[in-house]
């Protein structure tokens, strides 16, 4: 469940950008702040105003985590230091009323620090506890801290190696590539040189569920009518860029 806000977020992320994305009903964005705040990384409102900003600013200097810079800044690097003073600018710029106007997006910004506490630390720690007898310093350190530090790594696995090494079948021109163990890791977010391509495809893959667990979540909730209306990529728009900005380098049936 915590690694699930990496696809479900960029509903959040793709409506602050103006794109069309599945409409979700109030319990399912719930939920979305309820695996975020499992992960102890930033709240919803950071969380997309920084993707925002890495796809408009894409590998510069106001990419919060520029692959240019090597791979472990992008893994890592970038939040152990201050930010470029371009990020910083940039980030004011942006427009982000869709999410202030969000009162599930801003409930969990001002609660963030007590929902992490208690989803992130004690959950975990206090069910194996109570259900099962585990002793509490085996559930602080396996369910709590080598969870945590599993998800972190995943997450950032997207932000470095999948802008750094992979094919790039459907824009040669930018970072961002195809990275498959990338996406077994992070449930389905190395489809990167596609995602950045078409940005407004809730997929975020060309190939559908097809390793991409958040694909198949999102699609779950459709089907439960938890969310409608999702927006995908026509596959003739796909193959018209493939054969004019990809590398040739592919898997697509589509080009066949």
């Amino acid at each position: 469940l915590a690694g699930l806000h990496f696809g479900v977020l960029y509903h959040y992320s793709s409506q602050a950008g103006g794109s069309n994305t599945p409409s979700c009903c109030l319990r399912c964005d719930i939920l979305h702040a309820f695996s975020l705040s499992m992960c102890m990384q930033k709240n919803i409102y950071e969380w997309v105003r920084d993707h925002c900003l890495h796809h408009k600013y894409v590998c510069t200097d106001a990419d919060p985590h520029n692959a240019s810079q090597g791979f472990f800044f992008s893994h890592i690097g970038w939040l152990l230091v201050q930010e470029h003073p371009d990020c910083t600018e940039k980030k004011q710029k942006l427009s982000l009323s869709d999410l202030t106007t969000d009162k599930v997006v801003m409930f969990q910004k001002r609660h963030f620090v007590v929902s992490m506490l208690v989803l992130w630390f004690l959950l975990p720690m206090l069910v194996p506890w109570y259900f099962w007898g585990e002793s509490l310093v085996v559930g602080c350190f396996v369910p709590g801290l080598l969870r945590h530090v599993a998800v972190l790594n995943a997450t950032w696995l997207v932000n470095s190696v999948a802008h750094m090494w992979g094919n790039r079948p459907y824009d040669k021109n930018i970072n961002p590539r195809e990275n498959k163990f990338v996406s077994f890791s992070a449930i389905g977010e190395g489809f990167r040189n596609y995602h950045h391509t078409f940005p407004y495809d809730y997929a975020a893959s060309e190939f559908g569920s097809r390793l991409n667990l958040t694909t198949a979540f999102i699609n779950l909730m459709c089907a439960l009518g938890l969310a409608k209306d999702p927006k995908t990529v026509s596959k003739e728009t796909i193959v018209a860029r493939m054969r004019r900005t990809g590398d040739g380098n592919n898997e697509s049936n589509s080009c066949k």
